[in-house]
């Protein structure tokens, strides 16, 4: 039996792509037993830019951990299989389209009635009610639909582009792995399970918690002519530059901000984060910036008269600033002044990297087809139940036989299915 503060709890996955894969490798790292099933053709993520048949650089990155079987869901003899699987599980997960689980037999008032002590987690693009219920729905389309991609405003032309990696699916695996752990929970205290809705938007939205607040006494004499605005711009057919634009107009930038941004320096680029008044001052210090919204009473201005011209100034000087010292140079200086600042990198570059390396977060793994595999390890650690990667992604159909014994069927039976082509 696997280690880890789930050790013990068996989940039966039903999903493909990254939210649920996602969801159920974390809960693999906390030690539960995680089956996860495909078609007999294997699920889309497997075949993605296959590196050898049937197996994936993104397949592996989210699957370690988990035991694979593949089988036809639609057939009723694959239905009675999980059927029985049900009775003696405590958690499922379903990330399909709206529908196809209530198709396989696999929704929650089917399997509920079958174990009513099961907890079951539903991950859709919109959720089960209202007009977009029925609508699948990938990350892209949901970061467009609730302003993740507004938001970011990145743009190739005058078209938004998608922001990467997809954080709505990735947060909603993490949202999913939570919720499950509650309600594991609260089944402990009171013998009942139940149902859990999760959504692409719902997350989404979350993660735009200052956005999506409507402060009344504040917000009526701005929001609704914003609306209003950005209504008048699409009918117009302006660019979304051009609708940036209006949106700014009603929540504008804060001009000369020079110590939450990204700066060029001799050989890079250092990313600098100080919110606060003291770490403001601390910037100063190290960097020698005269920053005149402090004034000499210690109190700070934010905009004082003429900023729109001399906020574009101070953050020019900086930039120059900037240019003039390397990225370590630079980083050791905010180090010694205690300000937060670290080097951009692409992720590749954290492989083997010190910082990894001391906190877990690289593991090896030797998967039997694609060899040696680094990968990202788990992303928090517990003091009593440490968690680990349990093994490797499973190879398609790798553990079906192991998982039909223990549905009660025979090794005759199995074969008959699989002859049948219900099994891999």
């Amino acid at each position: 039996m696997a280690s880890g503060p789930l050790s013990g709890v068996k989940v039966l996955e039903f999903s493909q792509v990254i939210a649920g894969p996602f969801c159920g490798m974390h809960l693999a790292d906390m030690g539960a037993e995680v089956t996860k099933f495909e078609p007999i053709a294997g699920e889309p993520w497997r075949l993605m830019v296959e590196l050898v048949p049937k197996e994936s650089r993104v397949f592996a990155s989210l699957n370690r951990g988990k035991r694979g079987v593949a089988m036809d869901m639609a057939q009723p003899e694959a239905q009675a299989v999980i059927h029985s699987l049900v009775k003696d599980s405590d958690v499922v997960i379903i990330n399909y389209r709206p529908g196809v689980a209530e198709q396989l037999g696999i929704d929650y008032p089917t399997l509920s009635a079958i174990n009513p002590n099961i907890v079951y987690c539903e991950n859709t693009a919109f959720g089960k009610k209202g007009p977009l219920a029925k609508r699948g729905g990938y990350d892209i389309v949901v970061q467009a639909l609730t302003g993740l991609m507004a938001g970011e405003a990145k743009l190739d032309g005058d078209v938004p582009t998608y922001v990467y990696p997809a954080i709505g699916d990735y947060a909603t695996g993490i949202q999913m792995s939570n919720a499950i752990c509650a309600a594991l929970y609260h089944r402990e205290k009171t013998g009942k399970g139940q149902r859990i809705d999760c959504t692409l938007m719902g997350t989404a939205m979350a993660m735009q918690t200052s956005q999506f607040t409507w402060l009344e006494m504040f917000d009526d004499e701005v929001i609704p002519p914003m609306l209003e605005s950005l209504k008048q711009a699409r009918s117009e057919m302006k660019t979304f530059t051009q609708q940036v634009g209006v949106h700014k107009m009603f929540r504008p930038a804060a001009a000369g901000n020079i110590y939450y941004r990204v700066y060029q320096t001799k050989d890079g680029f250092i990313a600098v984060g100080a919110l606060s008044m003291a770490l403001r001052i601390k910037v100063m210090a190290a960097t020698g910036i005269k920053d005149p919204r402090f004034q000499p009473d210690g109190t700070f201005v934010m905009a004082p008269e003429g900023w729109e011209t001399r906020g574009p100034e101070l953050v020019a000087e900086a930039e120059a600033l900037f240019r003039t010292k390397t990225t370590d140079e630079w980083g050791q200086r905010f180090e010694q002044h205690g300000v937060p600042a670290g080097p951009v990198f692409f992720i590749e570059e954290l492989f083997d990297h010190p910082q990894t390396i001391a906190n877990g977060l690289q593991v090896h793994v030797e998967h039997p087809m694609l060899g040696g595999m680094k990968m990202v390890g788990p992303p928090f650690q517990m003091s009593e139940t440490p968690l680990e990667a349990q093994s490797p992604s499973p190879m398609l159909g790798e553990h079906t036989d192991e998982v039909l014994a223990e549905a009660g069927l025979s090794s005759a039976r199995i074969e008959q299915l699989r002859a049948a082509g219900i099994v891999l």
